[in-house]
């Protein structure tokens, strides 16, 4: 894990290859709690990891399987304004919720197409009334849940139109509710209301600002601007709330 500036300037960094405390096999999604401890779905290891935010290690739940608690390659975590924990557990089709303290809550989801049910549950992110969204990444669409797990909403299909996805793969919220959408097989971000409503676009291949290879992970802080793991490019691009380029940073060594 590195930990940033929100210009870029590396403040620290913790963990290396491995399953022991603080070490990771891929991890793939991070969500930083109401009290500053962050969250790790370490994805090989079928773990969830708990930190500090100068990276001391607080704890660990989880082991391979299908029993409540356990999980089969977890791709992403999120948190709501009470403090709990919503995991994509992915090759499980469901999400799980937990306490701060890896204490099960409940889980829904299967897999399959229809409402509430999931085909490689990818991306999760919680807004302000505590509904989830989830990227459904192989059923090319995003579906929003309470926080209990009743299904809501639904919107996206398999394509590259406006409000169409190849491949989501994460998803982040705003202070104002909306919805942003990292569509990793157009190359691009779609932004929405927390309805569905098609609001902005911006991205296209490339390594140049604003375009992207590969796109995995999206993040929004508290001034709106909107944070991009550009994966195949190797870097971390910013973006105004309109996706207007500010920067990036990293590079392949």
């Amino acid at each position: 894990i590195q930990k940033f500036t929100v210009d870029g300037i590396f403040l620290t960094g913790w963990g290396r290859r491995g399953n022991e405390e603080a070490e990771f096999l891929f991890p793939e999604g991070i969500t930083v709690g109401n009290d500053g401890n962050v969250f790790v779905a370490d994805n090989d290891n079928h773990r969830v990891q708990k930190f500090t935010a100068d990276g001391t290690f607080l704890g660990a739940w989880g082991s391979p399987g299908e029993g409540s608690g356990e999980f089969s390659y977890p791709r992403d975590i999120a948190v709501d304004n009470d403090g709990n924990l919503y995991v994509a557990d992915t090759q499980n089709y469901r999400i799980q919720k937990f306490t701060t303290g890896g204490a099960f809550l409940g889980q829904w989801g299967s897999k399959g197409s229809g409402e509430g049910q999931f085909n490689y549950p990818a991306g999760i992110a919680v807004n302000r009334e505590g509904n989830v969204f989830v990227a459904d990444s192989r059923d090319y669409r995003l579906q929003k849940f309470s926080s209990e797990g009743t299904f809501l909403t639904q919107w996206g299909a398999s394509g590259s139109e406006v409000g169409q996805f190849l491949y989501l793969e994460d998803i982040a919220v705003d202070g104002e509710g909306n919805v942003y959408v990292a569509d990793t097989g157009n190359h691009r971000i779609q932004k929405f209301t927390a309805d569905g409503q098609y609001l902005a676009q911006w991205g296209s291949r490339g390594s140049g600002p604003g375009q992207f290879n590969h796109l995995s992970g999206i993040a929004v802080d508290g001034d709106g601007n909107v944070y991009v793991a550009d994966t195949g490019n190797h870097r971390i691009q910013k973006f105004t709330a309109d996706g207007e380029f500010l920067g990036w940073w990293g590079r392949a060594d």
